[in-house]
């Protein structure tokens, strides 16, 4: 279907097809602009292979004894009882030395769209921006990547270590009653489905949710899936090749549970408080908006930032323009107020 044509929302509405899209950032653009052909390049099933070798091979993967940084941090890889039939889950444990507990958690699962990223690449951001400034600990899930695992098998890998987690958080030396779960991007939309899926299965009681950027619908109706479809960094085209890998013959489906896919969601009560941000120049700005706003319709606590001009993982791609340390800022803000929090 063209881009000029209407099409219909998620509820069933026929909405115009977008006529023009909200500008990037000054800065944002300048950086997206020098960037190289390939890191533009939608993804593809024909390319999706190559994508991932390429991704394995240049994204950092730094070490443990990297990650302790000089002594600044206590880091260990955990092996976990991984979910039935399932192979073991590896976690990666960090916390800022010399700390005495029992310290609230970060419990996070990192992005590459389902299809690419690792569980270590993304500590350093996150120890320097969170736990050092918050006295927490982190874990960060290594679970099963699509096509090679398809749902629900990484949204069972990020539970199974929940489960193990909170059950031994007193030899962790962590707070089961303030646990954080969150990611960015398909982190993100996995975080949101834990937080269902934990509150379904009467499972741990996470004290919040940060949702970054979550990828939470894999129908690409939202007007904003139009609207900034061949912009920004991440597309329509690119969003359906990462969902179909995920699902398979299940993408799309009507009965698609909202484990796989949290905007599939009819009932989001009784869920964690959640922090979302969005950019408001990216295909999940809709997602996003919407499911804040459910929550908030449930009769849940949800705090929402969309960042003008803003296109999808602009902080990690110009982290020194000045939303990005806006943005990263108020990330921080909302964690601390996510952790003083009170579970009702």
């Amino acid at each position: 279907m063209g881009l000029r044509r209407s099409f219909r929302s998620p509820t069933g509405n026929r909405v115009p097809a977008p006529k023009a899209a909200p500008p990037f950032d000054l800065e944002l653009s300048v950086v997206l602009a020098d960037l190289d052909r390939g890191s533009r390049e939608p993804l593809t099933p024909d390319n999706l292979a190559a994508r991932q070798q390429q991704d394995a091979a240049a994204r950092p993967r730094p070490t443990s004894e990297d990650l302790c940084a000089d002594g600044r941090f206590e880091v260990t890889e955990l092996r976990v009882p991984g979910p039935p039939g399932g192979p073991e889950v590896t976690l990666v444990s960090a916390r800022p030395s010399g700390l005495v507990g029992p310290l609230p958690l970060l419990y996070y699962m990192h992005g590459g769209a389902m299809v690419m990223g690792n569980a270590w690449s993304v500590l350093p951001r996150i120890l320097r921006e969170w736990a050092l400034p918050l006295d927490m600990a982190v874990i960060s899930v290594e679970y099963r990547l699509a096509p090679g695992a398809q749902y629900p098998e990484p949204l069972e890998d990020c539970y199974a270590g929940l489960v193990w987690v909170t059950a031994h958080a007193a030899e962790l030396d962590i707070d089961p009653d303030r646990v954080i779960i969150g990611g960015k991007s398909a982190g993100g939309g996995l975080a949101a489905a834990l937080a269902l899926l934990a509150r379904d299965r009467g499972g741990p009681e996470p004290l919040g949710q940060l949702l970054l950027c979550p990828m939470l619908d894999d129908r690409g109706s939202t007007f904003s899936s139009r609207q900034m479809s061949g912009l920004g960094l991440w597309d329509l085209t690119s969003n359906a090749t990462a969902w179909q890998a995920l699902l398979g013959d299940r993408h799309g489906a009507e009965d698609l549970p909202p484990y796989a896919a949290p905007s599939r969601a009819v009932d989001l009560s009784r869920l964690p408080p959640a922090y979302v941000d969005v950019g408001s120049a990216e295909m999940f700005r809709d997602e996003g908006v919407a499911y804040a706003g459910a929550i908030w319709q449930a009769g849940g606590q949800a705090e929402l930032h969309v960042w003008p001009g803003a296109y999808h993982g602009f902080d990690s791609v110009a982290p020194k323009a000045a939303l990005s340390q806006d943005a990263r800022t108020a990330r921080t803000r909302g964690l601390r107020r996510l952790l003083a929090g009170r579970r009702t």
